[in-house]
């Protein structure tokens, strides 16, 4: 990673920055609850993304250090691509169990499908860049442990959606868990993907292709 920054003040940079977003997140949730275009397109930019631009000022690291690149952009497509379609044919197939036929419709609400579409790449692109881009790729860059650097993103990757699993989709106790590991998977896949590239590109795509299962068959 290009700059001045030491291991010292990385992991410092990183523990504010998690510990800021699950605070933050965690209130959020608990008192707020918006339209998600509005969510997704302006709160959650505002909230995950406008620390990590302060940060990467402070750090004097370029956007490139968080996978915003063109380099290796084809190998990080074919590898979620390849990923995720195990995502897609999970999803068909319990919608289809589900329904009966297929039902693409029954989740996404009043939106056009095109429109969840584009919310979700945006939803994608914030979380992917917070945690993929800056928290694992600051960890990665000074562990040198790349399986510790993965257990501690994901960690506080399933943290922050303990309150999505209870206080938005209400899940019960077991479907919550259930939901939480299948999280704690993808997290160490599209963790897996962006160590191999170092572009955020193959994890925003796994990351659509991880969600809109859950959205079909929820």
């Amino acid at each position: 990673m290009k700059g001045s920054v030491n291991k010292t003040s990385i992991i410092k940079n990183v523990t504010l920055y998690v510990a800021y977003l699950i605070l933050v997140w965690v209130f959020y949730r608990f008192l707020f609850r918006f339209p998600s275009e509005i969510e997704e397109l302006i709160i959650k930019p505002a909230v995950w993304l406008l620390p990590i631009v302060f940060l990467l000022r402070k750090e004097k690291t370029p956007i490139s250090s968080v996978g915003i690149t063109f380099k290796n952009l084809f190998p990080t497509i074919y590898m979620s691509l390849g990923l995720g379609s195990v995502f897609v044919i999970e999803g068909l197939i319990t919608n289809y169990l589900k329904y009966g036929y297929f039902n693409f419709g029954a989740n996404i609400g009043d939106l056009p499908l095109m429109a969840s579409l584009g919310i979700s790449f945006a939803t994608a692109f914030s979380e992917e860049t917070a945690f993929r881009g800056y928290i694992y790729g600051r960890l990665s860059s000074v562990i040198k442990t790349d399986w510790l650097a993965n257990l501690i993103q994901t960690i506080a990757w399933v943290a922050i959606h303990v309150p999505i699993a209870f206080f938005i989709w209400k899940y019960t106790l077991i479907q919550a868990l259930v939901y939480l590991f299948l999280t704690a998977i993808f997290g160490i896949g599209s963790a897996f993907i962006y160590g191999k590239t170092k572009n955020i590109t193959g994890s925003i795509l796994l990351h659509v292709l991880w969600e809109w299962p859950i959205i079909l068959f929820r």
